[in-house]
């Protein structure tokens, strides 16, 4: 489905009605900043529309193959960019929904729809005549293109010889079937790991979101194991919702497409066109990362240890008692009011989820220039959780539409994420169609260090796809490699607890007064606090993800051996279990991150790396810089390979210093 995604347009409506009822996806959005009517949208106009709108794009592309003249990039590619407006609107609006405010019902659309988008896509994908243009174009004469015009070209091209082009009609056929086949088990998969996530609620009377905090400040230790074993074992509970099978069905499906198209394992696959470019790459640098986390975690637990043998000697705890799994949150916290004197529930009445919000607008503002208003009136589609902002460049043009969406309900998968309801491009007629960003979270109303980061995190990829600058959608703002585009969510991290900006956005709930300077030193102070654990149980998952998809065969594969098999191979120590397990690890079986998770460690390094360069210039909100940046990365998207733009900024390769450094694993 990404290639639906990203070759898709939004700008040539159709008029259609039923007797009762416009479906307003055939109809030109007349709102404010062409926002989506979701008021009017019903859950009924969703597959008229996908069915409409495949059929529209199938005719567009017709004929472009059927135009008799030489392949051009404006005859060819320049239109296929353009075609889909009515798939890409429904598109847009669909996948927002079904994961902010699913329902019965939405999910039978979706599970159907995701078969249409299957299947058209692999239309396209095996569409010869198309391809015979493109290849035309990319192995003839490209100088006449500009940059953004050849890495499109490149794209597409890359995208037709590895979704199977060349292989036999019976080999395609199969090729359609396994990717029907995959995408409804992948929704599966996702509903099964809500649906558990809404178990866990119910049992324990929180979510899955809090579960961090709730372990942090729980003192009764068996109730600390129970919930944890509850929270590790979702979906892994021999109910409806048990994802064992499942998994092991899309690994079978995975490899088999893999091998079909040439490739030992998924992971060979997958990596080809990103920047590690092969399983080994990624292996040795998860490799090194986990040997210097596991020692720094093993030295926490050192700390840990002491603390709870005092409990032991007070007779709180059994003697000879170890730390556990289900100890480290509420152990770690009291290690970090012993060392840096800090407690977060004196933080959290500074960071409120408003006034956080205005530090992220704050630093776009003083990095950026950009300018945040907030705006009613306008369609949303859930008015009572949802706000909506105009945001504007110094100059006072429109930079895009950003919509927050940031508290829990039932009806929201967990976790925290960006949604493009509309990309950024120039239409046929040349204008500049800004986009539609949306950021989702599931955060409380007052926010702990991490979620203060989270908000930041999101924020980063939120301007990715908001200051895009290109003219075509495929490259367009968050359109690059996996493990390039978590670079630019988690350098704006870096920001978010800088001493001047606090002073403008943390301030006591019910005071007013702005965070104390001392509290503010406790703050930056503990950020590489616990970090060993932190680092490890992210690699942990990022070497678990790549196990699973550098298997050739899933014949005889036992889950839980599986799993006990990697983490043994990995170094993992028992007090640690892998960030995400298997069976509810929803980035690698249902959200696009398999043989991928690595990316955040890997664009954490290039996102350290970067905001090294503004640490050097002895002001990290040095504007000349911040500009430099914009135009290097945030504006030109995937316009252009991510590591010259990274060498343009930096004029030299990357170094892992500064990760290691900010992580605490190196002094």
């Amino acid at each position: 489905m990404k290639k639906i995604l990203t070759i898709m347009a939004t700008a040539l409506t159709l008029a259609a009605c039923t007797s009762t009822h416009k479906n307003p996806f055939f109809t030109e959005w007349d709102t404010p900043y062409g926002i989506p009517p979701f008021d009017q949208i019903t859950v009924d106009d969703y597959l008229p529309a996908v069915k409409a709108g495949i059929e529209q794009q199938q005719k567009e592309i017709d004929a472009i193959t059927a135009n008799p003249e030489v392949p051009t990039f404006e005859n060819t590619i320049a239109p296929l960019e353009l075609s889909g407006e009515i798939l890409s609107k429904v598109v847009g609006v669909l996948y927002n929904v079904s994961e902010t405010d699913r329902s019965d019902a939405l999910d039978a659309v979706m599970e159907e729809a995701i078969q249409l988008f299957s299947d058209h896509e692999s239309n396209i994908s095996f569409n010869k005549a198309l391809y015979q243009r493109i290849a035309t174009l990319y192995n003839g004469d490209q100088s006449g293109l500009t940059r953004e015009q050849q890495m499109v070209l490149k794209r597409l091209f890359e995208d037709f010889e590895r979704s199977g082009i060349g292989l036999s009609e019976e080999k395609q056929a199969r090729l359609r079937e396994i990717s029907a086949e995959e995408s409804g088990k992948v929704l599966k998969i996702g509903n099964n790991i809500l649906a558990e996530s809404n178990a866990f609620k119910a049992e324990f009377g929180f979510s899955v979101s809090d579960y961090p905090n709730q372990m942090t400040t729980t003192a009764d230790r068996s109730l600390r194991e129970k919930m944890f074993k509850a929270y590790s074992s979702r979906g892994h509970n021999g109910n409806e919702n048990d994802n064992r099978a499942l998994v092991l069905e899309v690994m079978k499906l995975r490899i088999e497409e893999a091998q079909i198209k040439g490739y030992k394992n998924p992971a060979e696959f997958i990596l080809e066109p990103k920047m590690a470019h092969d399983p080994a790459t990624v292996d040795a640098f998860l490799d090194g990362i986990m040997k210097a986390s596991v020692a720094k975690a093993k030295e926490e637990i050192a700390d840990m240890q002491k603390i709870m043998d005092r409990d032991i000697a007070d007779g709180k705890l059994a003697a000879g008692t170890k730390i556990q799994p289900w100890d480290w949150w509420y152990y770690a916290e009291k290690v970090r009011k012993e060392k840096y004197d800090l407690d977060e529930n004196l933080t959290k009445p500074y960071f409120k989820l408003e006034n956080v919000v205005e530090g992220i607008f704050t630093a776009a503002h003083r990095l950026y220039g950009l300018n945040m208003e907030k705006i009613d009136g306008v369609p949303s589609y859930n008015p009572e959780k949802v706000t909506t902002y105009r945001i504007t460049d110094e100059d006072g043009s429109l930079i895009g539409i950003f919509t927050t969406d940031y508290l829990p309900r039932d009806s929201k998968r967990g976790g925290a994420w960006m949604n493009a309801v509309r990309e950024q491009y120039y239409d046929a007629a040349g204008n500049n169609i800004r986009p539609i960003i949306v950021n989702v979270g599931n955060l409380q109303e007052y926010l702990t260090i991490d979620e203060v980061l989270t908000v930041f995190h999101e924020f980063g990829h939120a301007l990715h796809g908001l200051l895009a600058q290109c003219h075509y959608k495929s490259v367009s703002g968050t359109n690059v490699t996996r493990d390039f585009v978590e670079t630019f969510s988690q350098i704006n991290e870096n920001w978010a607890f800088q001493p001047d900006l606090l002073a403008v956005y943390a301030k006591h709930a019910e005071t007013g007064e702005v965070i104390p300077a001392e509290l503010v030193e406790k703050i930056i102070n503990s950020l590489k606090f616990n970090q060993g654990f932190m680092t490890t149980e992210l690699c942990a998952a990022s070497i678990l993800d790549m196990k699973w998809h550098e298997l050739e065969s899933v014949e005889g594969v036992d889950i839980d051996e599986f799993e006990k098999k990697a983490c043994s191979e990995m170094g993992l120590i028992d007090e640690i279990i892998p960030r995400y397990r298997t069976t509810y690890f929803n980035h690698i079986f249902s959200s696009g991150y398999n043989a991928g998770y690595y990316g955040y460690l890997w664009a954490e390094v290039l996102d350290k790396d970067l905001f090294s360069v503004f640490e050097a210039s002895g002001d990290v909100w040095n504007k000349e810089l911040a500009t430099q940046f914009r135009q290097t990365f945030l504006e030109k998207g995937g316009s252009e390979e991510p590591m010259i733009l990274f060498k343009s900024f930096t004029n030299r390769e990357p170094d892992n210093t500064a990760f290691l450094r900010g992580r605490g694993l190196i002094d």
